[in-house]
């Protein structure tokens, strides 16, 4: 197939639009908050235009970086090791809120579980490109795909972080489903991991205290109840074009995480209905321009890195968009691109740098 001369200028017009509208969301859902805590109301905004800024050179970089140079086991077990290392190094580290998700390194903070999505795909992106023709080998194919991504989303549940370890299982299995793995053998992976997720939900006391406010938000809406109550007020007053770029009440220390995990719902009330689809829809553009490079593209290799990489970002947003609809139980995950967060921004970009240089293989 002829080799495209630049990227895709679709995705690559897409992402740039998301980090701009991200930052313009940061400011504009945290600018009180800030001014609050810090004096500043431009604090959570610059420190997020920084990492934005270094994930964007990233970004340039790597699509001009041929992106057969991944397809090299040295350097993926490197990643591997280097990325276990990390995920075991947040338990020497103190806590927040109850949870070891951070690695804390001179003034900023580090958040290893985001390295771990990108570095299993790349790792099965590797292992599945010449195992296709014995994908349900089990012993040769299936086990080793699965025991070091399953490594890594112990240890995030251990954190613990259950909403980004099902983001890293989600793409597993879409990841062996792509390669053509029979459906028994998601089936025996479901049938495996439902106790394990009905004892995580039910048997661990504030995950089953959340499960039952997610049931029912109204019997405690001053205290369990109130994160979702106040996210689904914030949705449902923006109504068809919303309050106004800057002009949400929500923020205004009633919405929990305005500028994180709830900032969906702070878009849903200043700009409304129409807002809201147009993220989505920027989010779907993406979705069918990552997609459509995986399956226009003959190399392997680059077929499952391609899925991989954009199944990553869509279930994050689906996930994050879900909890602020409270279509799922609230967990801690961010809108890719948008939500404030360092990590997430800068892994983002630099992911979607490879994206973008394998778009260049297909026409």
């Amino acid at each position: 197939m002829a080799k495209r001369v630049g990227v895709d200028k679709w995705l690559f017009g897409t992402v740039l639009l998301l980090v701009l509208f991200g930052l313009v969301s940061v400011f504009s859902a945290s600018a009180v908050m800030a001014q609050q805590t810090t004096g500043s109301p431009y604090s959570f905004v610059t420190k997020q235009a920084a990492f934005a800024l270094v994930g964007l050179i990233a970004l340039f970089v790597l699509m001009r970086i041929d992106y057969r140079r991944y397809n090299n086991p040295k350097l993926i077990f490197t990643l591997m090791g280097v990325t276990g290392i990390l995920l075991i190094a947040v338990f020497a580290m103190s806590g927040m809120n109850g949870a070891h998700r951070w690695i804390r390194l001179a003034g900023t903070t580090l958040q290893p579980s985001e390295l771990a999505k990108p570095v299993i795909v790349l790792f099965l992106a590797w292992w599945l490109q010449t195992r296709i023709h014995k994908i349900d080998d089990i012993k040769e194919t299936i086990l080793p795909a699965v025991i070091p991504p399953l490594l890594y989303i112990g240890l995030i549940m251990k954190e613990p972080d259950l909403g980004t370890a099902m983001v890293c299982a989600a793409v597993l299995m879409l990841m062996l489903y792509l390669a053509g793995i029979q459906m028994k053998w998601i089936a025996v992976a479901a049938a495996c991991a439902a106790p394990v997720m009905y004892w995580m939900l039910f048997h661990v006391a504030w995950r089953a205290a959340r499960m039952k406010v997610f049931l029912n938000p109204e019997a405690d809406p001053k205290g369990a109840g109130f994160h979702i109550l106040q996210s689904l007020i914030a949705v449902g007053s923006g109504g068809l074009g919303g309050r106004g770029l800057m002009e949400g009440v929500q923020k205004l220390f009633f919405l929990p995480e305005p500028q994180t995990d709830f900032i969906f719902a702070n878009i849903c009330e200043e700009l409304g209905l129409i807002g809201a689809l147009c993220v989505v829809a920027a989010f779907c553009l993406l979705g069918y321009r990552g997609l459509r490079t995986a399956f226009l593209s003959r190399d392997p290799f680059a077929r499952f890195l391609a899925f991989g990489l954009t199944t990553a970002i869509l279930v994050q947003a689906f996930f994050n968009m879900s909890v602020v609809l409270a279509l799922l139980p609230t967990k801690g995950i961010p809108l890719p691109f948008i939500s404030s967060g360092g990590t997430s921004v800068f892994v983002t970009l630099a992911c979607m740098g490879v994206l973008l240089n394998v778009t260049r293989e297909v026409d």
